[in-house]
């Protein structure tokens, strides 16, 4: 990601979490994928959608960014994981201008965010296990 794109949080950037020393291959797919977005911001759910997809990952779902993420517009919120790590919760966040879509990890100021986004995940699994199975 070029200067432009630097990642800006009202706190200090979470650095990736702890592993191995690399960026794990769906997260480097990930944002290499979203630097090709359009700029078009209708556009940026489905756009996130499809590069989450392609990636490995999940669209979760996608809500206003409310001040909560510096010179954000909108934030979808994802799951990615590789096959032998617990997924983890990432925010896509689209710009103000509309223009570019960065990666951000949790951190302190949207802790309660990703809190929210495993309760949803929870939700989710427990509808698909009580679902009943089709004949």
């Amino acid at each position: 990601m070029g200067a432009s794109q630097a990642a800006v949080v009202n706190a200090t950037p979470t650095p990736l979490p702890p592993g191995d020393g690399g960026i794990p291959m769906g997260l480097l797919e990930l944002e290499l994928s979203l630097d090709g977005f359009s700029g078009n911001k209708e556009d940026f759910t489905g756009f996130v959608r499809t590069v989450a997809d392609s990636a490995g990952g999940e669209f979760l779902f996608a809500l206003p960014a409310s001040e909560l993420i510096e010179d954000c517009l909108s934030i979808a919120v994802l799951r990615l994981g590789e096959q032998d790590s617990e997924p983890s919760i990432l925010f896509a966040c689209l710009d103000e201008k509309g223009a570019t879509i960065r990666i951000e990890h949790p951190g302190d100021d949207t802790r309660d965010l990703e809190r929210f986004a495993g309760s949803f995940v929870g939700v989710l699994e427990r509808i698909d296990r009580d679902r009943p199975a089709a004949a």
